[in-house]
Parts: C-alpha cells; structure tokens; sequence
C-alpha cells in the first residue's frame, strides 16, 4: 500500500506576506505557501478571495496527499473557510500564534479593540504597512536580523480599511478534524491558548515573539510535524 503523504499549506497573514513562512517551507515536505498579496488591490468582499488562493495552491500539490493547514495571526480567521473550499483531505488544522475564528456564525476580521485603531490610523481609506503601526524597536525584536526584517517590511501590502471591517462566515464541520494551538510566548497561556484547550485542541508553547517562525525555523517546523 502506497503511504499516504502529507502536504503543508502556510498561510500567512494578509497584513504582512508570504515570506514570513519561506524559512520553515523549505524544512517541510511538499510545503506552500500561497500569497494573499493582492487582497490589497481587490474589492470587498475579501474571504473568499482568501479560499481561491489556497485552492490554487493546494491544486499544484500531489494529488494523493492529505493536507494540514497551518495558520499565523490574522490568518487563522479564514481557516473554516479555507478548510470548506478545498475539494482535498484536511489532515489538521494548526493555528500559530494566530487568531482563532469564532466558534459559529461570522469571524470578525480583527479584534474590535484592533478595529478601532486601524480606523484611526487609516490614511484615505488604506492602512499604513503593518510595521509602521508600532514603534520600529518593538517591530524590529520580532527578526532575526536587518536583512530578514527588511525583506519582511519591503513586501507588505497596504490593506485598505475595509479589509478590516469584514465578517468571515463560520460553516459548520470546519473543525470535525484535529486542531491545535502553538502559541509563542514565555510562559503561562493566554486568551486564545485558553479557547484552544475550551474547544478540546492541542495546545504547545515555543518561547519566542510573534514572528518565532523566521526566528527559529527549524523548531517551529520540528513542532508543525509533531502536532499534525
């Protein structure tokens, strides 16, 4: 009998791009990472331009494999979506350091406490690039180095404001699969660990920023294989 065979979609948040998860697709087997870049030139609403990109991607991987979506921040939102578009196995879902969407019913995009920033910070309608919201020393200790941390700033979109003002539907079923949690932090859960452990997922812990993929790549890969 011919092993079944795993395949790793990345998804990175929409507010940054692709690159955050380069480092760790090269340490896994059959990995993707599909781009949401050009949410920023698109009209609302956004979702389900979210769900095509993945699609796409997924429909260059063997067909044979089964796969594991894995998630970083604003990313997670999407996930019951992404996971209903996929005519594809879904193995598991993993959510790093990433927003989980609500349980039924529609996702806020952002936080409501997050929402009433990004109106204030919008420009015209858009938002600046992530990086700039935050002072560019509280920004720069999320990389490793300059290098990384410019390729990172250089492909950021500028999202416009009503990317952030969407609702992302919740179908039923989306998590009738295995799904976990690894959160970057010190120690001690946080709210999202503690939705996690709520809805019966795995937790794990890496001590690291939010940006710990790019960090340490080959340990967060290591825990993306041991939790799907």
């Amino acid at each position: 009998m011919t092993p079944v065979r795993i395949a790793h979609v990345l998804m990175h948040s929409p507010l940054v791009g692709p690159s955050t998860w380069a480092p760790v697709a090269r340490r896994l087997p059959n990995a993707v990472v599909p781009s949401f870049l050009h949410l920023a030139d698109a009209q609302p609403p956004f979702w389900p331009l979210v769900a095509q990109a993945v699609a796409t991607a997924v429909a260059t991987l063997p067909p044979e494999a089964e796969v594991v979506l894995v998630g970083h921040s604003n990313a997670g939102r999407f996930m019951p979506i992404v996971v209903d578009a996929l005519n594809r196995t879904v193995k598991g879902c993993i959510f790093v350091d990433a927003s989980l969407p609500a349980r039924e019913g529609l996702t806020d995009a952002v936080s409501p406490a997050l929402l009433e920033i990004v109106r204030r910070k919008a420009d015209g309608g858009r938002l600046p690039p992530w990086s700039q919201w935050w002072e560019e020393a509280e920004i720069a200790s999320l990389f490793p180095d300059a290098e990384t941390m410019r390729a990172v700033c250089d492909e950021q979109p500028r999202l416009p404001l009503s990317y952030f003002e969407q609702h992302i539907p919740v179908p039923a079923g989306w998590d009738d699969r295995p799904c976990g949690y690894l959160m970057f932090g010190a120690g001690g859960d946080d709210e999202k660990a503690t939705d996690a452990r709520g809805r019966g997922w795995r937790v794990e812990r890496m001590r690291g920023l939010h940006l710990h993929q790019l960090v340490d790549p080959d340990a967060v890969a290591t825990m993306i294989r041991k939790m799907e």
